[in-house]
């Protein structure tokens, strides 16, 4: 996925965070901690499910990728750890404050870093819904809380 800033309002409460050398990250990326460095939902591994994938990932959210970073790159990003995104989404419907985790590609192997679904428990979640959609539509804004900087959802 390309560079995609994804902030709709609200304050984001920016971290600037390291990033491996050999990790991209996209502007709009969902990203995690991971040890001391921050890198895609895409990059994390395999959990067996779509519930496991999107807990580990919950359990480890750091925010939404405000900067690039390059293969080769050394320098820190800065992180969105709070504040309303626009994420894409399986065709659905949401109500005011419906919870939002990290979506699983099709194949059911790697989650996506751009994309969000419903998710049933606050385990699974990186935030809620923060607008009615109904009808059924392919963005969604979402009301993101950082796990690791503010306790998440």
């Amino acid at each position: 996925m390309s560079d995609k800033m994804r902030w709709r309002y609200g304050d984001t409460n920016p971290v600037v965070a390291a990033v491996d050398e050999s990790t991209v990250i996209e502007i709009g990326d969902l990203v995690y901690q991971d040890t001391d460095d921050a890198k895609p939902a895409s990059a994390q591994a395999d959990q067996g499910s779509e519930t496991a994938n999107q807990e580990l990932f919950a359990s480890n959210f750091l925010g939404v990728a405000m900067q690039r970073s390059r293969s080769g790159d050394t320098d820190p990003i800065r992180v969105a750890t709070t504040g309303v995104f626009e994420f894409d989404c399986p065709g659905d419907t949401f109500e005011l404050g419906d919870l939002l985790g990290v979506d699983e590609d099709t194949a059911g192997t790697a989650l996506l870093s751009q994309q969000v679904a419903a998710v049933a428990t606050t385990a699974a979640a990186i935030g809620r819904a923060a607008r009615r959609i109904d009808p059924a539509a392919t963005t969604v804004l979402v009301d993101i809380r950082s796990t690791i900087m503010t306790g998440g959802v």
